[in-house]
Order: structure tokens, then C-alpha cells, then sequence
């Protein structure tokens, strides 16, 4: 297997497989995160927002990809000692695949692992891979699913129309029923005679300051709180156990392509703009409030992670890096403490899942990151087999069980979608040198 070297100021290497594979990689420690620098706060404005467009930035090598932030230090380093690194690749022939809809979004339920293609959702069973039902197969007019959701046993979808649908499996139809659509009527109906409930969209059109006006792009769940936001530039926040709007906030000055929000409840948006905005409720207060304005990516925010523990968010853009902010440590705002390079395309999905961050990108390639013991990056792999941009990304520790392929240590099975329609399941596990590499072949799922 070859592997290919990164840029050139970074040590580290990366492992590029289309297929099963064992190589061998330097062992990475995991250890607590501290910084200790400051960030900037500013207001927001209005403007009309953007769309979504597919990336025109044309392939570059990696040695070129530094030069999208020459300013933004590199965080790619290798060091310490080997390990094995696993990784097993197999793709799934679905539905989606045949009617060639970019596949927008992924999540994983349990063994159920929902995939959202134009305005269908397709179920998958994770364990027999059977394709079992979809959903909202048959309401076109709601336009492309943007995002998808889980909160108090209910499924959430995002869509083209403007609206949050809310969805609930029904065991005994085997099916997903439509709950209602946020906002819900009786929160419209609440509202509707009250003039102060309106505010302008555009010129001479007024709209209810609960409804979007605009396709929502982003979902996150929260402590019995749901954050959506929009192409509209808002920000809303939902009560989970009535499905209230609690509160609207006019978030940026272009279309919010990405939100992340923390444990403690800190909310990240990230916009078209190109920057990233931080916001908290203060105690005591009943609204969020801006408390930091994050400025070095210099083209449109895509995706949003967030470490588990909330101390380091990444953020992606069309400018080819991965950003990478750490908390400092008063606890109240992020520091950029260096760049994450490698991609030649735009970063569109980040997620974080087992101390892992993965990327996929408009390259067609999905990258593996973990963290080292001095706070260093390597790239672990590259993982290449799409052929088209990456545009969706899930993932999910797998507990180690009779059933798994892998049962030395534990397995992060990851899940990503391209706009072609084409789902690919990857599974990778790390292991020490000691122990014999071993690998099982995943048989296709038709």
C-alpha cells in the first residue's frame, strides 16, 4: 500500500484506502485539552442570504492547500509510537444510489441508520442492512431535506419549504408518521392576531417572527432544547416538550450553513459570511446573547464539530482547511490555534465521534483525524472510493459484541453519503502492535 506524504511543513502521513487494508501508523496519546488566548465579539447585520452551491475551487495538490491560510499555523504533526490501524471498506447499493439524489444527510438511531436523499428518507437496518421503509417519499412540494434529528423519542427533518417536520416511529405499522410541522398550529394560532409577532423578510412582506423564511439547513439537540437555523440568517431555539419557538435571533449576515452546540449549552452558528458566531443565554436572561465572533476562515462556513467535553470546535469551509479553536481557559470564548490541511477541495461535513474527527470534502475523499499526546494532529487515513464531493457524514461506536467484525478493541463505523446518491459504510478500528493485525472481509449490501 503506498502512502502518500502530506504538505510539505507537516511530518504527518496519511493512509489512502479504497478497500481492505492493515497499515502501520504512530501510536497517539489522548490527554486533556488547556489554551489560555482570547477571542473578539461583534453585532450582526442584515443582508439577503445566499444559496447553496457546489464548490468552484478548482483541485490543487496538497503542497498548494497552505496557501489558503498562509497567516493560520499548521497543527499536522507525527510522533511517538506504532500501532496498527485498521480500516474496512463496503458500500451499499440503495435506493437513493438508483435515483442519483444527492444524499443531503445521514444519522444513525440505534441499528437504524436514516439516510435523506432529495425529500426522501430512507431507514436502513445497520445489522441485516435491509433497506426497511423511507419516508416523506410522496411530499415533493417540501423540497430537499437538509438535515435530520432525534430528540424525546421523535424524529426531526429540515427542509426546503421553510419547515421542521416532526416524525415518530410507529412499531406496529413498521412505519414513520408525521407528527406535525413546526411551527406548530397552535403556536401560529397563538400568535397570529398579534402585531408585534410579525417582522419584515422583505420589502412589503411581512412573516411570523416563529417561521423561517428560508430553507432551514442545521439541527441540534440539546438538554430539552431543539436550535435551528437558515438560509433566512436566524438562529431559533424550540422547547422539545411542547415544540414551542421560544426564541428567534438574527444570528449573521448571510445564509447559517452550520450550527454545534455544547453541553453547557453554548451555541455555535456558521455562516456564508465566513465567520463563525458563539452564543449564550446569560444567567438569569431570557434570550441568547452574542458573546464571541470567531474571523479567519475567508470563504463561506460549511460544517461545524465539537469535541464531546465542548473544549475544541472544528469548522470547515470553502477555503480548503479545517479550523481548529480551542476553549480558553476562562471557559467563555474560542482561540484558533491552528489549521487542519490536506484536502484539495471544500470541507462540506465534519463530525466528531470516539475522539476521532472526520472529514469529507468536494475532493471525494474522507479524512481521519486524531489528536496526539502534545496537542499536535495526524492524519490517520484517507479514505477514497466516492466519486463525487462527500456530502454527508455520520458515525457511531460500535460496543464490542459476537456479531462484530472486530472484537479486540472497540469499531467506529462510519457512514458517508456523496452527492451522486452513493452510501459507503467504513469501519475502522486502531490496535496496539501486540496484538496481530486481523481484518474481516464485510460481505456487500444489495
Amino acid at each position: 500500500m503506498r502512502i502518500p506524504s502530506l504538505i510539505g511543513t507537516c511530518t504527518a502521513t496519511c493512509a489512502t484506502t479504497t478497500d481492505q487494508s492493515t497499515i502501520t501508523l504512530p501510536k497517539l496519546r489522548r490527554p486533556a485539552i488547556t489554551a489560555s488566548d482570547t477571542s473578539t465579539s461583534s453585532d450582526g447585520s442584515s443582508s439577503y442570504p445566499s444559496r447553496e452551491t457546489s464548490s468552484s475551487i478548482s483541485g490543487l495538490n496538497s503542497n498548494l492547500s497552505i496557501q489558503t491560510l498562509p497567516s493560520v499555523p499548521s497543527l499536522q504533526k507525527l510522533s511517538g509510537e506504532t500501532l496498527n490501524f485498521t480500516v474496512i471498506q463496503h458500500s451499499v447499493s440503495s435506493v437513493t444510489a438508483k435515483q442519483s439524489r444527492p444524499v443531503t444527510c445521514l444519522a444513525v438511531r440505534g441499528n437504524l441508520l436514516y439516510a435523506a436523499s432529495g425529500h426522501q428518507v430512507s431507514v436502513y437496518d445497520r445489522c441485516t442492512w435491509t433497506d426497511l421503509h423511507a419516508f416523506n417519499g410522496h411530499d415533493s412540494s417540501s423540497g430537499s431535506i437538509k438535515a435530520l434529528a432525534f430528540c424525546n423519542k421523535m424524529i426531526f427533518s429540515t427542509h426546503q419549504d421553510c419547515k421542521i417536520r416532526v416524525w415518530q416511529f410507529t412499531p406496529d405499522r413498521k412505519a414513520h408518521r408525521l407528527l406535525t410541522t413546526l411551527p406548530t398550529f397552535n403556536d401560529r394560532l397563538r400568535r397570529f392576531l398579534l402585531p408585534n409577532s410579525y417582522v419584515t423578510i422583505r420589502r412589503h412582506k411581512k412573516r411570523l417572527w416563529i417561521k423561517h423564511a428560508d430553507a432551514v439547513t442545521g439541527l441540534a439537540v440539546c438538554k430539552g432544547a431543539i436550535y435551528s437555523v437558515s438560509w433566512d440568517k436566524s438562529l431559533k431555539i424550540w422547547r422539545a416538550s411542547d415544540l414551542r419557538c421560544l426564541e428567534s435571533v438574527k444570528a449573521h449576515d448571510d445564509a447559517v450553513n452550520a450550527i454545534a452546540v455544547s453541553n453547557d449549552g453554548t451555541v455555535y452558528t456558521g455562516s456564508a459570511d465566513k465567520r463563525i458566531r458563539v452564543w449564550n443565554k446569560p444567567s438569569g436572561e431570557k434570550r441568547h446573547v452574542l458573546i464571541a465572533t470567531l474571523e479567519k476562515h475567508k470563504s463561506a462556513v460549511n460544517a461545524l464539530a465539537l469535541k464531546d467535553d465542548g473544549s475544541v470546535l472544528f469548522s470547515g469551509a470553502c477555503d480548503r482547511s479545517i479550523l481548529v479553536w480551542e476553549r480558553e481557559d476562562s471557559g467563555n470564548h474560542m482561540v484558533l490555534i491552528g489549521a487542519l490541511r490536506g484536502h484539495e477541495k471544500a470541507i462540506l461535513c465534519l463530525i466528531n465521534v470516539s475522539d476521532l474527527l472526520i472529514s469529507g470534502s468536494a475532493d471525494r475523499t474522507i479524512r481521519v483525524w486524531e489528536q496526539g499526546y502534545d496537542g499536535k494532529y495526524c492524519c490517520l487515513a484517507v479514505l477514497a472510493g466516492h466519486q463525487k464531493p462527500v456530502r454527508s457524514l455520520a458515525a457511531i461506536t460500535e460496543s464490542n459484541s459476537e456479531d462484530s467484525p472486530i472484537t479486540e478493541n472497540d469499531v467506529v463505523s462510519v457512514f458517508s453519503g456523496s452527492i451522486d446518491g452513493e452510501i459507503k459504510v467504513w469501519q475502522i478500528c486502531s490496535k496496539n502492535t501486540n496484538t496481530p493485525a486481523h481484518a474481516d472481509t464485510l460481505s456487500n449490501i444489495q
